[in-house]
């Protein structure tokens, strides 16, 4: 990333995002489903009750994968990253929008994490911790492996801030 200012997420993020939507309405499917199941047996409940049954579960987790595949798609549009010279902009929400600024003087650390999904399309996620109680870690999701190890060392290149004369590291 040679141009560190407003920066989208990965178009990738969006593709990442729904299957790991899905996954865990596959999961939690299996999960319900089986309770349920077994709940009806062990009753011995009439078939109204199977019926009913089975179409609440198809509402609720047809709900659930629609979710996963608009909801990423939502975030895509409406998150931002921006850093200059002053700190770190993060930008997002669909509904209720959130700016979150934080200067580079309130930067403790950084980490860039990277699960299964993110690892397969070559994205990850910076987290920035700050120093504060509100708000102690910021993580964004949906970067490029890349962009997000950009703005990790960018982040970390304080300049001459405490350093000693000599170049010999930071002074105490």
């Amino acid at each position: 990333m040679a141009d560190l200012t407003r920066q989208p997420l990965d178009p990738r993020s969006v593709i990442a995002g729904r299957l790991g939507g899905w996954t865990f309405t596959l999961v939690m499917l299996l999960v319900a489903g089986g309770g349920a199941a077994g709940v009806l047996i062990g009753t011995r409940a009439p078939l109204v009750s199977w019926i009913g049954s089975g179409a609440l579960t198809l509402l609720i987790f047809g709900g659930l994968a629609a979710a996963s595949h608009v909801g990423p798609a939502v975030r895509y549009r409406s998150t931002w990253v921006r850093l200059d010279e002053d700190g770190l902009e993060y930008e997002h929400g669909w509904l209720w929008r959130h700016l979150v600024s934080v200067p580079r003087s309130r930067i403790q650390h950084t980490d860039v994490t990277q699960g299964p999904y993110e690892r397969r399309f070559g994205l990850a996620t910076l987290v920035v911790y700050t120093a504060g109680t509100a708000h102690a870690s910021i993580p964004i999701e949906g970067l490029s492996h890349e962009t997000a190890l950009a703005i990790r060392d960018a982040l970390l290149a304080r300049g001459d801030v405490g350093a000693r004369p000599d170049g010999g590291g930071d002074a105490i």
